[in-house]
Order: C-alpha cells, then sequence, then structure tokens
C-alpha cells in the first residue's frame, strides 16, 4: 500500500484573508495540500482590491485550485442546510456542503460556525 495522498482542502473567507495576510500556517497548509477548492461566495467575501491583494490572486489563480461556483444543487443543499440547523449565514453552509463533497478540510478562522452547521465536518484553524 503507497503513501495517503492528502484530502481536499476547502479555504473559507478566513483562510483567504489569512494568506492575504501572509499567514504562515495557512501558507505551508496549501504547501502540503493536494487539490485545493475556493467556494465563490468566501471568495467574494474576501476580493476587494486584487492590485493590493496580490498574494490572495496568486493563489487562487493557481493550478490545483479551483473555484467551485454556488450553483443551485449547492444553494439548495446551503439553505436547507442553514433552515436544519437554525443559521443563516448561507456562505458558511456553501463551505461545508463543498467540504462534505470533496471529502475535504476546511481551513477556517469561524470553526465554531462550522461546527455548529456540521459537527463532523473536518476543521482546520488559522
Amino acid at each position: 500500500m503507497g503513501p495517503q495522498r492528502p484530502r481536499p482542502v476547502v479555504l473559507d473567507a478566513g483562510a483567504l484573508i489569512a494568506i492575504d495576510r501572509a499567514d504562515r500556517h495557512v501558507i505551508r497548509l496549501l504547501e502540503l495540500a493536494g487539490e485545493v477548492h475556493v467556494p465563490a461566495g468566501a471568495l467574494a467575501q474576501a476580493w476587494r482590491n486584487p492590485a493590493r491583494q496580490v498574494r490572495l490572486a496568486r493563489v487562487v489563480a493557481a493550478d490545483g485550485v479551483t473555484i467551485d461556483p454556488l450553483d443551485a444543487d449547492y444553494a439548495r443543499a446551503a439553505g436547507q442546510l442553514c433552515g436544519a440547523t437554525g443559521t443563516a449565514d448561507i456562505v458558511d453552509a456553501s463551505v461545508v456542503v463543498l467540504t462534505r463533497a470533496v471529502d475535504g478540510v476546511v481551513v477556517t478562522s469561524d470553526a465554531g460556525d462550522l461546527r455548529r452547521l456540521d459537527p463532523s465536518v473536518v476543521v482546520v484553524a488559522c
């Protein structure tokens, strides 16, 4: 049996902001990651001025990084998750839905909020 492949990594807005601020912990996680996913809503929350966010712009444009759209299926699943948990943050719910879909690990600054949506989601705090 060969070495185990790393699980996909999903970045929420807090992780994207950490990248923008050159957080060494998050940058190291990205170096070790295989596939990286960024929910489009999380990118919208973090994206403000690409002329000043060069580091973030490079990461989201890199090979192996997928910007996942909030399509109709993900939107319905995120809305249902919010309804089931009594929460209202659709972007956080979309992060959880995507993390489940790719069987990944989410890097977040909102560990508590994401665990409230799904206690079983694997979270790496940044």
